[in-house]
Parts: structure tokens; sequence; C-alpha cells
């Protein structure tokens, strides 16, 4: 991203800032409001959110001066924009319908959501930028080729751990270097079991301005392996062992934490993602090699050790904060500055929080019926494990045990958007379908 404040400078001056749709207005959604705000060059033109009042208030919380229009249709959200007037709605579609848009950006968190946002607004000629890492893991590969198919780009947002993570990962492949391992920190006590339901869970999540779902789903583990998931599924790197290691260790105990069981360490292989519990957080970080005798000794003398694992450590990563930037590289520059491989490489999948019977319905991720764990691909699709992205509104149709992987026969899959491109997706991958019927299949989902 050098040089890019100077490219949003020069937007700024001809009058002609890059404009962003954006879908859900939540804590996230509402600091991303707000620091284009303090930016030159972009601007959030429009906010939606099922609740339009949260919708509205984005721009009184980022202190953006204007009057705010609650649009019911995309026409009438673009005559409010060319008039210069602030933009919500409650109904997504009023974002991806829109021609006065450069970027839409996707906030939600929720997979069923995300997959419809994304495929609408890439049909419509929006670039897309996706702070929706649940869709991605989902389905993501075949979001990214139906972009590429309209003429668009798909990225995921810069500032959360995965965009974190890639970033140390394209600099150290780019001077050569052997990837060890790539990880963020995790800052909440893991506890697989906890719920939304627990009063102390409500008091903390109040106290942090957060969802008692949204904070449930860092303590039980599901957002950490949601996002590793998305550094593999860009990367082509894999989780070592079900679940990750997740081993308690600090910044500067990460190049022995994370290498080989013969050399001190706790991993199996090179080439993983994993993270770490303790002095790690906020970070992200790489582990890498270099067997190299000239760069050994010069890495000596940069202070980064003897070798052969080196650490690249990243000691923030901003989340919403640095999420315009993704934006303003779409708009700018045409560029992505991460996307997924045309494959998923690792899946995440859902594990019984509690005994499940039949009748029972799963509900969101950070929920009370499961929580989730990470595996390659092919040994999830092997076992038939249950993507999380696919859980939400799942009948239990057998008893599944605490703790317990869930497979797809132990559920009814509640038929949704992103279950049907999840479908297309598996016919893609297995060569089952060509381009021209796949196109057309996408298409028609874009369209309902």
């Amino acid at each position: 991203m050098i040089g890019l404040n100077y490219e949003l400078e020069q937007r700024e001056a001809s009058g002609n800032p890059v404009r962003v749709g954006l879908i859900g207005a939540g804590q996230m959604g509402t600091d991303v409001v707000a620091t284009t705000r303090m930016m030159k060059g972009i601007r959030i033109v429009v906010s939606a959110d099922i609740d339009i009042e949260r919708a509205i208030a984005a721009y009184k919380i980022a202190q953006i001066e204007g009057d705010v229009v609650v649009a019911e249709t995309a026409q009438q959200a673009d005559e409010a924009v060319a008039a210069g007037k602030l933009v919500a709605a409650r109904d997504y579609r009023v974002v991806t319908d829109m021609k006065n848009i450069d970027v839409m950006l996707e906030a939600t968190g929720v997979p069923e959501i995300g997959t419809r946002a994304a495929l609408r607004s890439a049909r419509n000629g929006q670039d897309l930028a996706m702070m929706n890492v649940e869709t991605d893991i989902t389905v993501g590969p075949i979001l990214h080729w139906y972009a590429g198919q309209k003429g668009v780009l798909y990225a995921l947002a810069a500032g959360d751990e995965p965009a974190a993570c890639k970033e140390l990962y394209d600099l150290a492949v780019s001077m050569g270097f052997t990837v060890v391992a790539a990880g963020k920190g995790k800052n909440n006590p893991l506890d697989r079991h906890g719920t939304p339901a627990d009063p102390a869970i409500q008091k903390e999540a109040a106290r942090r301005g957060l969802s008692p779902n949204m904070l449930i789903e860092f303590i039980d583990g599901s957002k950490t392996m949601i996002e590793m998931a998305a550094v593999s599924n860009a990367t082509g790197l894999i989780p070592d062992v079900r679940g990750m290691h997740g081993p308690s260790t600090d910044r500067d105990h990460l190049n022995q934490t994370f290498a080989l069981k013969e050399e001190g360490g706790v991993l199996n292989k090179m080439g993983v993602v994993d993270y770490g519990i303790g002095r790690v957080a906020p970070g992200v970080f790489l582990i890498v090699r270099t067997d190299h005798p000239r760069l050994r000794e010069a890495m000596i003398l940069r202070d980064m050790g003897n070798g052969p694992y080196y650490t690249l450590f990243r000691p923030f990563h901003l989340c919403s904060i640095e999420v315009p930037l993704t934006c303003a590289m779409l708009g700018i520059r045409k560029q992505s500055n991460m996307v997924p491989l045309n494959r998923l490489v690792s899946e995440v999948f859902a594990v019984a929080k509690r005994d499940l019977l039949p009748g029972d319905t799963l509900d969101a991720i950070g929920g009370t019926a499961y929580y989730s764990l990470i595996d390659t691909y092919e040994t999830a699709k092997a076992e038939c494990l249950l993507p999380i992205g696919l859980a939400k509104g799942a009948r239990v149709i057998r008893p599944i045990q605490m703790d317990a992987p869930i497979t797809c026969a132990d559920v009814e899959i509640k038929p949704s958007t992103v279950y049907s491109l999840r479908q297309l997706q598996e016919q893609w991958f297995e060569g089952k379908i060509s381009e021209p019927e796949l196109l057309k299949a996408v298409d028609e989902l874009a369209a309902d």
C-alpha cells in the first residue's frame, strides 16, 4: 500500500472520491465509517443495516455531517448520492443494485447475507471488499471466480488477522524465505463450551461493546479457526493438526515454539497455519527459515537471531480501521490485497458444544449449539463434516454427543443461497460442471 496516501489525495483534489456502499453497520461497520471521516479521497455514501436506526447512527457516530436520506430502492439511493446526500437503507439490495458506488463493503459476518450481497454486487459491476470472512471460507473461491467473470474484483479486507498475515506472507515469499508457520495471537481465554447465555459473558460483552455471540465466537475459538482458514485458503498453508496446536507462548519465543518437533518445537511439518495463546495478541506472525549461510550471517547482524527459524512479527492489526485501504486499492489501483485460491485448502466445521437431540436446530456461530475446528478440506470432505457456513438453521436428525464433530448426515441443512452456491462450488472443484454451465447457474442465483 506504499504511496496510496498520495493517490487518495489526488482523488480528493479531483473531487472524485472512491464511493463505498457499506452493508452491515454494526461495531466494525461503524468503525469503517468513522475512519473514512478522517481520510481523503474516499467516502461511505450509503450505509445499510436491517436496523435502520443503526444505519443512520453510523454517520452521526462518525461525525459526518449532512442530510441522511432513507432509501427504499437503489434508484432513490443513486439520486440521493448524486445530490450530495448521505443514504441509509434497510435492505442490502439497495446497495448492491446502485450505480453511484464503486465498491461494495460487506460487514455483516453472516454467510447467507454475505453470499447474496457478493453475488448481486458482482453481477451489477461493483468491486467487492469482504470483511465477512465466514462467507469467504465457505464459498470464497467461487465468489472470486464469479467476480472475475463479471470483470470486477474480489478482496478480503485489510486490517483483520487474515490480511495482516498475508501481508507478511507475501513479504517473506518475495524474499525467498521458506515459510514455516503463519499465525495470530489469541487474546481471549479458550473455552470451547462457552455460551452467550452466560451472565458473565453478557456483562463482559456489554463492557466491550460487543454482542454476546460475537464475544463467544472469539472465546470458543471459532473466530480463530475461521481467520486461519482464510489464510490457508489464500496461501496453501495447512493446519498441522485438527484444530491447530494453539500453544502457550510469547512474541520472543515464537520461532522456538513454531519449529519442527525434532528441533524443539511443536510442529510435525513446515508450511502451516496456527495460533499462539499468551503475549502475542494483538499481533500476527510469520515464522520463516533460511539455510543460506550468507543470509544467516546477515540475519544475525540485523538482530534476528542465530536461526534457522526467524520471526516476522506485526504487533498490531487494526481490524475495521484499515479496511478502507482495501476499498481504496480496489477503486484506485484496481488491485486486490488478498483473494482465495481457486480451491479450498482448509475447512472449518461444527463440533457439538453439548449433547444434541433430534429436532434441535443449530444456531449461529458463537451460539449455544456448536464450536468450530479447522482441518484440511480433503479430510473434512472425506468425513462429511458440516461446514460452519452451512450450519445455521440446520435441523438435527440423530443424536450427537458433546464434542463430537457434526456431520452432514447428522442434520438436514436448510436450503439457502450459500448452500446452493456451495453445491455448485463442489461440482466446479470436481470438474462436474463446465464453466458456461457454472456461469449460467451462478447468474441465476445472483438474480434471485
